[in-house]
């Protein structure tokens, strides 16, 4: 918490950047930008990143210093109060146009500056898929952060896009050994949800308070300081609530239906794997399915558990809705919902999980617990997970291959997963305490000479637009395109 206190009382971060002049942001044709661009080739590998939006805390600061520790220059956008007071390294400018110029203004920026490799967390707000078909056009690399694949010990670090967008999707994995030493795991840290739930409200405070800069920003979820506040505070509440009362619940659950129930395990109202990645419309649409489907498929002595999402403690409860739906489909006493009871437990005495796509379906797989999954996901494979459909998973007996299952994690580990955490260090490895595996490691740094398929190369606006510059100090000021 030290970082913490000192980021609160220090205000150097608040430092003065240029709002970009309107004549700079007159539309250019493509022929004036690209006049001296070559076609796509294998050329020297960019020394030049660009960081978005991160998640909330000091995380993109200190994944900052670890790149120019690997050896790139660092630019980074914030784009409200919250992304400003948490950056505390070098390289920072604010955008404070509108979401309608932000293409055309991300595209100078990433040509004048000659940017490589774009870094942003979550691939479907709204700022970060324009960046994405940017890059794409510019032919610029473009690394996803999200929560891991693997929980609770990764995040996830995936080149194009993660969950739907994930390469994978279209080349899946097939059953193969990883050759390659994986590193020694670190264990997730403790405390996360309170360190998260202040940087949470340090965020929308310091958000507000720079209203009026960012004054045209869009948020991808509800951006109140005191209604965001509010919530955080009454989950912490229902966390410790929930913790007293829940454990003669599950006692009840496992004495009479141990080995007969199913998990479903809830995700967040406003999370893209809902909205975007699945044919749901929100959670209670979601639940209504499974439920509709349970009371006709389903065998008698059968129970169901949904389990609300930790982080969705504030802002939801399905209480009353469990409540009239059990009773207007007859399975009063079948149906559980809890939202603080042990996740390894339930999945230990399963019978199968269904889910949307939530990283529990991997917790499951590894408890060696069934999964039916009803939305887009990396680990939904013949022989991984149930391919039937949902009337008919609740019937059908089936197990776990456990071999292809290690299999797979071991290729997700090597591929795009980082043994780390986005709120607090998990090791004493660098800034931000990632611990990378051998092949990770050496996609993320640069190294003089090194070539490289699919960047940018020549391309410049004619006529001329001032750069990005990197500032020196955190006072600097810097002006973009």
């Amino acid at each position: 918490m030290t970082d913490l206190f000192a980021m609160v009382s220090s205000n150097a971060h608040l430092r003065k950047t240029i709002m970009p002049k309107s004549a700079q942001l007159r539309s250019i044709d493509s022929a004036s930008i690209y006049r001296d661009s070559v076609e796509p080739a294998t050329i020297s590998m960019s020394k030049n990143a660009l960081l978005l939006q991160g998640p909330i805390g000091p995380f993109f600061s200190r994944f900052a210093e670890d790149l120019k520790t690997r050896g790139f220059n660092v630019s980074k956008i914030n784009f409200n109060g919250g992304d400003s007071f948490f950056y505390r390294s070098t390289g920072a400018i604010d955008y404070t146009g509108t979401l309608d110029n932000w293409e055309e203004w991300l595209e100078r920026v990433m040509i004048n500056s000659q940017i490589g490799r774009v870094y942003l967390f979550g691939d479907c707000r709204a700022y970060h898929r324009i960046a994405r078909e940017v890059a794409k056009r510019l032919q610029v690399k473009v690394f996803v952060f999200e929560e891991g694949y693997i929980r609770p010990n990764f995040i996830t670090l995936e080149e194009e896009g993660v969950n739907g967008h994930s390469s994978m999707m279209n080349r899946p994995f097939t059953n193969k050994a990883i050759d390659a030493e994986l590193p020694d795991e670190f264990h997730q840290p403790k405390h996360v949800f309170q360190l998260t739930a202040v940087y949470s409200m340090l965020y929308y405070l310091f958000s507000a308070s720079k209203r009026d800069r960012f004054e045209s920003y869009r948020h991808h979820r509800p951006f109140d300081c005191v209604a965001e506040g509010s919530r955080w505070l009454l989950s912490g509440y229902r966390k410790w609530k929930y913790k007293r009362i829940e454990t003669p619940v599950l006692k009840d659950i496992l004495s009479q239906y141990d080995g007969n129930y199913f998990l479903c395990p809830l995700q967040v109202h406003c999370d893209m794997q809902v909205i975007v990645h699945s044919e749901f419309n929100s959670i209670e649409h979601f639940i209504g399915e499974v439920l509709a489907s349970f009371r006709v498929n389903a065998d008698s002595n059968k129970a169901i558990v949904f389990k609300h999402h930790p982080l969705d403690r504030g802002y939801t409860d399905y209480t009353t809705l469990f409540a009239n739906l059990a009773a207007e489909l007859g399975l009063q006493g079948r149906v559980f919902y809890v939202h603080d009871m042990c996740l390894p437990t339930l999945l230990k005495h399963a019978q199968g999980t269904v889910l949307i796509n939530s990283t529990v379906g991997m917790s499951s797989l590894f408890h060696g617990t069934p999964v039916k999954t009803l939305g887009k996901a990396i680990y939904d494979m013949p022989g991984l997970t149930a391919q039937e459909s949902l009337d008919a998973f609740w019937k059908v007996k089936r197990e776990v291959d456990n071999q292809l299952f290690q299999n797979f994690r071991a290729f997700l580990i090597n591929r795009n997963q980082l043994n780390g955490n986005l709120y607090r260090r998990i090791s004493p490895e660098g800034s931000t305490g990632i611990v990378w595996s051998a092949n990770l490691g050496d996609t993320h740094r640069w190294e003089e000479g090194r070539v490289e398929r699919n960047v940018m190369s020549g391309l410049k606006v004619v006529g001329g637009t001032s750069t990005l510059a990197s500032n020196d100090t955190k006072g600097g000021s810097a002006e973009a395109a």
